[in-house]
This record gives structure tokens, C-alpha cells and sequence, in this order.
């Protein structure tokens, strides 16, 4: 919204602007006395009874008519110079130059009220809302720019997350089909189109749906929207002890006590209902452990709000998918840290079985598993499994 700083100055630098174009003559006054209107009738004057005596010398003009028009043009002269002149035509009285200003400052004003002003205007327009017709012809401009730009194969990915936002689902398959080789490389843009795919086939995820999403899963073994609609595809087809598994990872990486970590929660009890399975027994913690204290950097201290989350992440080395992953709230530092058999990724392959692991930390504003631009991160230090007086320091930003 346009604020009323950002209209009424420039206004009025545009009122002095013009005050002062419309002001000069009186604000700047000539160095040299102004010519009166008595010293411009009697030069008139003059030039005339020199053209007339011109004439009458030449002999154009008789000496009678000379000697008539001689007397009239003297009386004329008297009677014009002989007004009182205490004013110089092109000088000014104060008078007039704040005259001026009033009446422009007044006019101004009036209209400005009268017409309503620039904030009430863009409060106005602000309060219009977006219509669907409004959103589904800036899309369709947008598809004719696109038809017109075939090789453009990110405004195509572009189009086709559009067209899935409106629905249009077999538009956006379209799309995504002309984008190519720019999806290839993208997790979420590959599982996004996946989604269209199945949506589009019923809900059936064989075929070309399911390929895409194994694709991203290889891509990203943490991509959210992949790991559910892996699930989603075990689920239909009958597998739920897969989808359990699936699910179950997924839970771990949504960040706790929110709707998404609450619908899968769900979404996991009911595969064990449909399947027959007996809730998974919690897994104990042996005796092999890492623990150790989280430090952080003096200059990123600022950075760290007491809602962020601390997530200390365990990796096999030169692996990509966690092994073992705890989330805490962010609090004091330095603080403690314990990664144990409880925090496995996969209950299967719990942390105790490994003689070492990477272990890294990342301050996230969202606590989500993928790394976002602006987390704070430590260097990833391999440490043996067991290890304890561990010591871990965030100084880095995450471009």
C-alpha cells in the first residue's frame, strides 16, 4: 500500500517546483530598473511623430493634416504620461507573488480533498481481491507466451505448476511433458508430476507415476512430497506394512506437534488397522551412544530465535539418508546432545550397529529434513559410534 509519506513529499517538491517557475520575476528581481508605463507611452509616442514627420518631409502627408495630426498626437502624448505612475510594468508587489501562493496551495488543496486522497485510492484498489477469472487469464497469457517460446523449458515447469494450482490437471501433464529435461534434475518437480499423473489416472500409480517417484526418491531420499506419495502408491495397492514404513519415515522428518506430522500419524494407524499389524514396539537403547555439546559461534548467536530447531543428523559416511536424527528446540548454548538406537531412521538399522558415522548439526527456522538457505550449519565431523565428550560447532550460514 502507498504510504502517506511516499505521496506527500514528492507532492510538495512539486508544488515548490512550480511555485517557484510561476514566482521567479518576484522572487529573482532584475538587476536594472523595470521601464514604468509612463517612460513606454511617451516612447510610443515619440516613434510615432518621428514617423510623421518622416512623412511630411517626404511629402506624403500635407502640411495641414501634418500640423492636425501633430496636435492630436501631442494632446494624446500629455494626457497618457500625465497619470500618476508609482508602478513599473514588469516589477510586483509582494502582494501579488503571495497572492499567488495562496491561491495554488488553495487550489491544490480543494481538488485534493474533493477528488479523495492517494491512501484511501490504494486502499481501495488493495481491497480488491483476486478473481478466479482474474488468475486464469494471467495463466492463459502466459501459455500463449509460452507457445510462442517452445525451448523455454523452465517457463514451461513453470506453467505446469500453474495449471496444478487451478486444477487443471491434465493441462499441467502437458506442461510438465514439454519441460523436459528440466525436471530430471528436480526432486519436487518430479514428484509434483507424479501427482498430476496418478490424480489424472484415478489414483493409479503404476506405470510412469511410480517411475518418477523412485527417480526423485534417488534424487532426494527425504523429498516429503516423494516419500508420501510412495506411501500413498503402497497403500492402494494392498502393501501396508511398506506403506508403514514409508509413512513412518516421513513422520520423523516433519517437525512435531503440527497438522502435517498429525495426518500422517493417522494415515499410519489406519495402514496397521488395514493390514493386521501390530504397533511397532519402541526401540530400547543400548548401551552405544554418541553424545556430546552442540556450541555455537559467537557471531551467528543473534541469528538463533528460541522457536528454531536443532536437528543433530547421523549419516553412514558417504551416505545421503540419515541414520539417526534428533530434534530439539533451539536453547542455551553450549548444549547437550545424545544420538541413540531411539532416533533411528529406520528401526531395522539402528544407529549401535555401525562403528562409525558423520555427524553434522543444522539450526532450521522450519525444522524440516531439507536444507534451506539461511540455516545455520556445522562442519560434519565421523566419529565413532559410542563416542562421548563429543564437540560440535555451528559457524556457517547456508547459502
Amino acid at each position: 500500500m502507498i504510504s502517506v509519506a511516499s505521496f506527500l513529499i514528492p507532492a510538495f517538491l512539486l508544488l515548490v517546483l512550480v511555485l517557484v517557475l510561476l514566482l521567479r520575476p518576484y522572487i529573482f528581481p532584475a538587476k536594472t530598473k523595470a521601464t514604468s508605463r509612463r517612460q513606454m507611452n511617451a516612447a510610443i509616442y515619440r516613434e510615432e511623430l518621428d514617423k510623421l514627420e518622416a512623412e511630411h518631409q517626404s511629402g506624403v502627408i500635407a502640411s495641414t493634416d501634418y500640423e492636425i495630426a501633430h496636435a492630436e498626437m501631442r494632446q494624446r502624448l500629455f494626457q497618457d504620461t500625465v497619470e500618476e505612475d508609482d508602478q513599473e510594468v514588469s516589477g510586483s508587489t509582494k502582494k501579488t507573488a503571495i497572492g499567488l501562493c495562496l491561491f495554488i496551495v488553495l487550489l491544490s488543496s480543494v481538488l485534493y480533498f474533493s477528488l479523495g486522497d492517494v491512501v484511501r485510492v490504494a486502499e481501495r484498489n488493495s481491497e480488491k481481491p483476486l478473481t478466479q477469472e482474474g488468475v486464469e487469464k494471467m495463466v492463459a497469457e502466459f501459455a500463449a507466451k509460452m507457445e510462442k517460446d517452445p525451448g523455454n523449458l523452465k517457463g514451461w515447469a513453470m506453467l505446469a505448476r500453474s495449471y496444478r494450482i487451478l486444477g487443471r490437471n491434465e493441462d499441467a501433464a502437458k506442461a510438465y511433458a514439454r519441460a523436459g529435461d528440466y525436471i530430471e534434475s528436480d526432486p519436487q518437480l518430479l514428484a509434483d508430476y507424479a501427482d498430476v499423473l496418478a490424480t489424472n489416472a484415478n489414483g493409479s500409480f503404476a506405470g510412469k507415476p511410480l517411475q518418477l517417484i523412485n527417480k526423485a526418491l534417488k534424487l532426494d531420499p527425504n523429498n516429503l512430497m516423494a516419500l508420501w506419495l510412495s506411501g500413498t502408491a503402497d497403500y492402494n495397492s494392498g502393501n501396508y506394512k511398506a506403506a508403514v514404513l514409508v509413512w513412518e519415515k516421513l513422520a520423523q522428518l516433519l517437525p512435531p506437534n503440527t497438522d502435517e506430522s498429525r495426518a500422517i500419524g493417522e494415515s499410519i494407524a489406519q495402514a496397521r488397522s488395514k493390514g493386521g499389524l501390530t504397533p511397532s514396539k519402541p526401540v530400547v537403547a543400548n548401551g552405544k551412544t554418541i553424545s556430546g555439546k552442540i556450541e555455537l559461534s559467537s557471531a551467528l548467536k543473534s541469528k538463533v530465535k528460541p522457536d528454531d530447531i536443532v536437528l543433530v543428523i547421523a549419516r553412514k559416511p558417504g551416505e545421503r539418508m540419515p541414520v539417526a536424527v534428533l530434534k530439539v528446540a533451539a536453547a542455551a548454548f553450549p548444549m547437550s546432545f545424545t544420538l541413540n538406537d531411539t532416533l533411528a531412521m529406520n528401526p531395522s538399522a539402528p544407529l549401535s550397529q555401525l562403528s562409525e558415522v558423520s555427524v553434522e548439526v543444522r539450526i532450521s527456522k522450519t525444522g524440516m529434513a531439507k536444507a534451506e538457505a539461511g540455516d545455520l550449519i556445522s562442519s560434519a565431523k565421523t566419529i565413532p559410534v559410542g563416542a562421548t565428550n563429543v564437540r560440535l560447532l555451528v559457524d556457517q550460514v547456508r547459502q
